[in-house]
């Protein structure tokens, strides 16, 4: 089978309407969820590391930085944006594969979306096409690849290049030129967590997959069974994975309705030990002083990919299940707040750090834990949690996802503008304009109509 071709013609021929309400609707929550992230990344030291060094060396002012009064070219906006968006590991995820669905998709439309007017409608649309490729490209390869690559820095080229190259009518020739381009492009190496580059991953494979479909417009050329072919995509990152399932039942059933919001920010797979933490704490009114040893039983996934025991840094705390659960336990929380350098490096919460224990288990599903907590007087605690809030199986409402987007963006917006921006997130399928949103994330001060800055000056 020609995998790249069937994937090209699925996205070339999709109309909107095809689209089931329910995947346009789970796309607007998506939405919410990443914009709400890259907010509350904006102020982050990366995002400034990344303006101090691409600065001089940005094309015209052409995109918005959300969060931001700086504005970049659009390739450089749709990095820096991805970056922002992921670097808080606060972004959406799909469970089984790991990818973070919306990161690549979202910052490169919204990044195009100021050049290239687009009305809400036809964003939704591109946005459930490139999560969809990007999501069975990630299915296909993951059991033989989490070890050692980030599968977003993988997969998500391709579906940027999707959504992408739907936006600007690529033809099916030019589409499958595109999905090779970001089979070529994709990279990612698990070794950076704990670091900036992990961000940088995700704002790459934004700007990868755009690059990729602006090419493929102007007729550059790649192979045409990049995916499937004998030296292909599959072959190289995916250690020879099957892919001849990759484009049976398309249009069926969507990705974007596996896809699973963050409630704490850090590792998904650590998840389920927090909530089981902050449940046993809040029944019984624990203090910290009165724990001898806290033991987490876990999927084998937790211990691989949270296994640090002892974080040096907040960004490094976001991959300790031993950090999260004695934070969690600590404050009562697992915001961004608690994967600070501050509450890493706390007397309290080292400490009982020392005192959890962690074994794993493959009987248990990534989003299930199980928890005991032995007391100083002799009892011992315990909790099962089935399945971890923000879980497909137990998810977010969106009164909780109105609620962690008030608490990102507020330090970075007014409030009056935060709720502005929420508001024009919820009615995105209705929008003239998507871009509307991207400048409504521009902060301003206080009564002022216009940004800070003039952005055309930048």
């Amino acid at each position: 089978m020609d995998v790249t071709r069937e994937l090209a013609r699925f996205v070339v021929q999709s109309e909107y309407r095809s689209i089931p309400e329910a995947a346009r609707r789970e796309t607007v929550r998506s939405l919410v969820n990443w914009i709400g992230c890259a907010l509350g990344g904006a102020k982050h030291e990366a995002v400034d590391r990344a303006l101090e060094a691409l600065a001089d060396y940005a094309a015209l002012p052409q995109a918005t930085v959300l969060g931001r009064v700086e504005r970049l070219d659009t390739l450089h906006a749709a990095l820096v944006n991805g970056i922002a968006s992921h670097v808080l590991d606060f972004d959406d995820t799909d469970l089984r594969t790991l990818l973070h669905p919306s990161v690549p998709v979202a910052a490169a439309l919204m990044a195009l979306a100021e050049r290239r007017k687009m009305g809400g409608a036809e964003f939704i649309h591109a946005f459930v096409l490139g999560v969809e490729i990007e999501g069975r490209i990630a299915h296909s390869i993951c059991e033989n690849h989490n070890l050692d690559w980030y599968i977003t820095g993988t997969a998500g080229p391709f579906g940027a290049a999707a959504a992408v190259g739907k936006v600007l009518g690529l033809d099916e020739q030019r589409m499958a030129w595109a999905l090779g381009i970001a089979a070529t492009e994709g990279a990612g190496l698990r070794q950076m967590a704990g670091t900036m580059a992990k961000a940088l991953v995700h704002g790459r494979a934004a700007q990868n997959g755009l690059y990729a479909a602006l090419l493929a417009a102007r007729g550059f050329t790649s192979s045409e069974q990049a995916i499937e072919g004998p030296h292909g995509f599959a072959k190289a990152v995916g250690r020879g994975a099957d892919v001849r399932a990759l484009a049976e039942g398309l249009g069926e059933s969507y990705q974007i309705m596996r896809n699973a919001y963050k409630p704490y920010a850090c590792g998904v797979v650590a998840h389920a030990a927090i909530d089981g933490c902050l449940t046993l704490r809040a029944q019984h009114a624990l203090e910290t002083s009165r724990i001898d040893r806290v033991r987490l039983t876990v999927h084998p996934k937790a211990l691989e990919l949270t296994g640090i025991k002892s974080p040096r840094s907040g960004l490094e705390s976001k991959w300790s299940l031993f950090h999260s659960a004695a934070v969690a336990l600590v404050r009562g929380k697992a915001g961004e707040v608690e994967y600070g350098d501050r509450w890493v490096l706390d007397p309290g919460v080292k400490a009982l750090r020392e005192r959890v224990e962690a074994a794993q288990d493959a009987g248990l599903r990534q989003d299930e834990a199980h928890l005991a907590i032995s007391l100083s007087d002799g009892r011992v605690l315990e909790h099962h949690v089935e399945h971890a809030v923000g879980s497909v199986a137990n998810p977010m409402t969106d009164a909780q996802l109105e609620m962690k987007f008030v608490g990102l963006a507020e330090d970075v917006l007014p409030r009056t503008q935060v709720d502005d921006v929420m508001r024009l997130c919820w009615s995105a399928g209705g929008l003239e304009d998507i871009a509307d949103i991207a400048r409504m994330c521009v902060p301003r001060t206080p009564g002022a109509d216009r940004p800070t800055q003039d952005m055309e000056a930048l």
